[in-house]
């Protein structure tokens, strides 16, 4: 007779030998369909790696650094993608607990009566005395139920695919955290840039209304006629439609800056600053290419999504073979409880079971081309995310070399339209010129006042893409650090 204690070796022995075998495609980085690289013509001059800098020392206006974190912490999409965080984690415990056998611990009482007067083919047992007898039975014991010998790795890639999801996920939230900052200070600056063309089409309006005011005495003294006029009042007009226009567009802004906050904008905010203490002194290095790889958590999260559907390879796989489990128990059973713990009441029970496929109507075949698919989808995913990494980047770097050139020279075109409609007004003035001339003058400039406006912004708006871009932020940071 075997006894009980050897049972548990042995059964110790086959879980050791499980998941012997993986089924899996190695897992290596696909090589790319183009080459990871940025344009050699823009390459940055800076210091500082944008994923090693936390955004708070990254950004310099008080007011935004107060607006993103608030929206870190209150973000709606963000709380829901840390949830997935929290969904996939449990997942992930889920699958990897199968690779270990469940013990549960069972004890049970019973007490039974039978009739004495039954025969043995439950018909009346004639002549037989009448009365009955009681059975009490007491059962305590550990067992493992169905455990699955993982010897061709079906298990452990099931919970390797589901480790590769969550860490998938992680990467996931991280890029939305990257996007939230990038989308929370897109609309601030375009909030200050609209602010100050506010600013400029009212002080434009109230320009325009002087001059409105001194046309219509010149045409009341007959000294010009309506013609002035009406061009005097088609600018301030012009100058009144431009103002609406944009505080309809301050509005909208507000109101999406609101929703990225998670709510209503905080009432306590510090001050802001104007768009030209915006630029950040910071230079950022873009690194070597092989680092975007390890920095741009969607890049991070395509290749664990590559890794997961490898696992599932196979997992689909080892469902060709035959599916081996366990199951077994030790315990004590008596019929009274004062010799439930004695030696000759211990009681074992140990068998295998084996399940052999032999025929499924393709089912199988059909989950391992599935799984097949899904790889391939996976690496074009992968090469997806780089390309548009290294894109985002180079546009990023080619922005901050051609864009201060822009700011530069229309900082220049202003003062010369300040100049050229200060010349026009004079010349008005002195009767040699027409008020088309004015007018013309007047428009340039407004119009040139608005495009400088416009590329300050972009300008300032591309030094987070570039951060952003780089993978900037450190990882160690969550809410509103």
């Amino acid at each position: 007779m075997i006894r009980p204690m050897l049972s548990f070796p042995a059964l110790a022995a086959a879980i050791a030998l499980g998941g012997c075998v993986n089924r899996a495609p190695d897992h290596a980085r696909p090589a790319l369909a183009s080459e990871a690289a940025y344009d050699g013509n823009f390459r940055p001059d800076g210091s500082a790696i944008a994923s090693e800098l936390a955004w708070r020392d990254f950004f310099v206006d008080p007011r935004l650094k107060t607006l993103i974190g608030t929206a870190l912490a209150n973000n709606r999409d963000l709380v829901a993608a840390t949830a997935r965080i929290e969904q996939a984690r449990a997942q992930y415990r889920i699958d990897d607990s199968r690779r270990r056998p469940e013990v549960v611990a069972d004890a049970s009482a019973s007490r039974t009566r039978q009739p004495l007067n039954v025969g043995a083919f439950g018909g009346q047992g004639g002549g037989q005395g009448a009365g009955s007898i009681t059975f009490n039975r007491f059962d305590i014991g550990v067992g493992i139920t169905g455990f699955e010998l993982d010897f061709w790795g079906r298990v452990r890639n099931l919970s390797e695919a589901s480790r590769a999801q969550y860490l998938a996920t992680i990467a996931a939230q991280r890029s939305f955290y990257l996007s939230l900052i990038g989308d929370v200070s897109t609309t601030y600056f375009e909030m200050v840039e609209t602010q100050e063309q506010i600013e400029l089409a009212r002080a434009t309006a109230e320009s325009r209304e002087e001059g409105l005011r001194i046309a219509g005495l010149r045409l009341d003294n007959g000294v010009t006629s309506a013609l002035p006029y009406r061009q005097a009042e088609t600018l301030l007009r012009q100058a009144q439609q431009e103002l609406a226009s944009q505080e309809l567009d301050h509005a909208r802004l507000r109101n999406q800056l609101a929703v990225l906050v998670g709510g209503t904008t905080p009432a306590d905010l510090p001050p802001g600053l104007p768009l030209l203490a915006q630029e950040n002194q910071i230079r950022l290095d873009a690194g070597l290419p092989s680092d975007l790889l390890l920095a741009r958590p969607d890049i991070i999260a395509a290749e664990e999504r590559l890794r997961a559907a490898r696992a599932n390879i196979g997992a689909a796989r080892a469902a060709f073979f035959p599916n081996i489990s366990l199951t077994g128990s030790a315990g004590y059973s008596s019929n009274a409880l004062d010799n439930l713990f004695d030696g000759n009441s211990l009681s074992w029970s140990f068998g295998p079971s084996i399940s052999l496929p032999i025929f499924d109507w393709g089912a199988r075949e059909g989950q391992l081309d599935l799984a097949k698919a899904m790889e391939v989808e996976e690496v074009a995913n992968y090469d997806l995310a780089v390309q548009t990494a290294f894109r985002e980047v180079s546009d990023a770097l080619a922005g901050r070399r051609w864009l201060i050139d822009q700011v530069e020279t229309l900082t220049h075109a202003v003062t010369a339209q300040e100049e050229i409609a200060r010349i026009a007004r004079a010349r008005y003035r002195e009767g040699v010129a027409d008020y088309l001339e004015v007018l013309d003058a007047e428009r340039n400039l407004f119009s040139a006042r608005q495009t400088l406006l416009a590329t300050e912004r972009a300008y300032r708006q591309n030094s987070v893409t570039l951060y952003i871009a780089l993978g900037g932020g450190q990882l160690a940071e969550t809410g509103g650090e």
